[in-house]
């Protein structure tokens, strides 16, 4: 049972970190490239500037949250972070009448199963005990 927890961990923390790391990068890009009040994510509640400053910043949170997870500080905060995460996802794409390309779907529902995963790696390492 410890070896498929700590596998769950370590899944939790490097999917949510290249989640966080892909906001980061994808806020930067738009916010280089001036895509302000005519950006749409069909999949976000948020549009414009208010949704490349989500991603950008929440991507930085989301980068803290792994951090501060890892070195046993702040645990329930990772947590809710990838409660979050799963939440938007479920949400913007199965809840929100976001319209599916033929391909896009099957990775979408990867995406949405590994945060699920994630999301149970996450509440496992609430309960790691501390090498203090």
């Amino acid at each position: 049972m410890r070896v498929v927890s700590a596998l769950l961990r370590f899944f939790s923390y490097l999917y949510h970190t290249l989640f966080a790391l892909l906001m980061v990068v994808l806020g930067a890009l738009l916010t280089v490239a001036g895509a302000g009040p005519a950006l749409r994510l069909e999949m976000l509640p948020w549009t414009g500037s208010t949704a490349i400053y989500v991603l950008l910043f929440g991507g930085l949170f989301g980068l803290l949250t792994v951090v501060l997870a890892l070195r046993g500080s702040v645990r329930p905060l990772f947590f809710l972070w990838a409660v979050a995460v799963a939440v938007y996802l479920i949400k913007g794409y199965f809840l929100g009448g976001y319209r599916f390309t033929p391909d896009e779907f099957s990775k979408v529902v990867y995406l949405t199963i590994g945060s699920i995963v994630a999301l149970l790696g996450a509440f496992l390492q609430i309960f790691r005990p501390s090498k203090r």
